[in-house]
């Protein structure tokens, strides 16, 4: 299967929009399941559908221009950091609607649990520490997105990049340390 998956993303970064489709389809179940997992990260705080957040993410991951995808690794870090981007804008987005943002004649906004505001600020913090890591070592990044949001195991990560499993436990630490000092500052 993932030869298959590699010669369709070949064909897909020629830009052969047939191919793009066929392998989001093919790998619509484990897309289906990240998107999920980014959703329950959250703690039930978004009115955001797993399959909405999988369709808006697949949009976002179409119009880009020039984005590659050399290996099933990439494609599904990507798209953990298309997701990921996707969450933020619309916790931010719910965040500026309750500062009113938006006019609304009801006062009362019963989709947006108290508490919300400091797993907002921790949400946007995250995400700019990943982006920062990403310019610093592009590598952790993509390890961060494919074992915290995408929920591969360190086994599974390694045959993916072909290296050991002790090398990704390596990589997993210094993205922590790396990560902490970030969130730290």
């Amino acid at each position: 299967m993932d030869q298959t998956v590699a010669g369709l993303m070949r064909d897909a970064d020629t830009g052969d929009r047939a191919a793009a489709d066929r392998l989001f389809t093919m790998l619509y179940a484990d897309l289906h399941r990240l998107a999920e997992r980014q959703l329950s990260r959250n703690s039930g705080q978004l009115t955001l559908g797993a399959t909405t957040l999988l369709h808006e993410a697949y949009i976002s991951m179409a119009d880009r221009e020039g984005a590659a995808y050399p290996d099933r690794a990439h494609f599904m870090a990507y798209a953990s950091r298309a997701m990921r981007g996707l969450v933020i804008d619309y916790v931010r987005s719910r965040r500026a609607q309750k500062r009113g943002g938006e006019f609304h004649i009801t006062g009362i906004d019963t989709s947006t649990p108290a508490g919300g505001d400091e797993a907002t600020e921790q949400l946007d913090a995250l995400g700019e520490a990943l982006e920062g890591l990403a310019e610093l070592d592009p590598p952790l990044a993509q390890l961060v997105d494919l074992h915290f949001f995408c929920g591969f195991g360190f086994a599974e990560i390694a045959a993916m990049r072909g290296v050991s499993e002790r090398t990704v436990l390596r990589e997993w630490r210094k993205a922590r340390v790396l990560l902490r000092s970030t969130l730290r500052d």
